[in-house]
């Protein structure tokens, strides 16, 4: 883990027809590297012990120059129907309409970034809209990384891990008033996000 990735997007040839091609990306944009990317949270429970879980793959692109962290700027999508927290019951409940994340309604996580703060050696703050049960709030993440691109063959890739700390009660993640009533789950919630993504050169 811990690690940003981006792969180059092909433009799409209809045969048959005139050429129709998918946006171009720019010199600058990364492709997020799904299998090599990772999505995951921690939250206390009972107050006693930590359960961990991750979630489906990540995808998005990532605008970096290579150089600047100032230049770097994320939009990610994560598909939260592949919740899994080692019991099959609990993430059953977890996805269901009267549980916290109720998939069918809202399937994906996004972060959108707007800005990039650098905040000592190989660290940084991306400061963006999270968007988590159809509720959107500006939170900062902190980020190791991004690594120094890595040359493969016709691609480069690199990579960073983000991490924060969010208060799942205002993004509306919460449970029946009985169980909101005692201390079965943290309100904070720890969220981690691994990238790995790659640019063709």
């Amino acid at each position: 883990m811990r690690i940003f990735v981006l792969s180059a997007v092909l433009a799409a040839v209809v045969p048959g027809s005139a050429m129709a091609q998918a946006p171009a990306p720019g010199p600058n944009t990364w492709t997020i590297d799904s299998n090599h990317s990772a999505a995951g949270f921690s939250v206390k429970h009972l107050m006693v012990s930590t359960v961990r879980g991750t979630l489906g793959p990540v995808k998005g692109t990532i605008e970096w120059d290579g150089k600047s962290v100032e230049s770097i700027a994320a939009d990610v999508s994560i598909d939260v129907s592949g919740i899994n927290t080692g019991s099959e019951a609990r993430d059953r409940d977890l996805k269901s309409a009267d549980g916290l994340f109720e998939i069918a309604k809202y399937p994906t996580v996004t972060f959108r970034s707007k800005r990039a703060i650098p905040s000592g050696s190989g660290t940084f703050k991306l400061v963006g809209d999270l968007t988590i049960h159809g509720v959107t709030k500006e939170v900062t993440l902190d980020v190791e990384g991004p690594s120094a691109p890595l040359k493969q063959g016709p691609n480069l890739r690199a990579g960073a891990s983000a991490t924060a700390t969010i208060n799942r009660k205002d993004f509306g993640l919460t449970y029946s008033r009985m169980v909101e009533a005692a201390p079965v789950v943290s309100d904070e919630v720890k969220i981690t996000i691994d990238v790995e993504a790659t640019k063709r050169q």
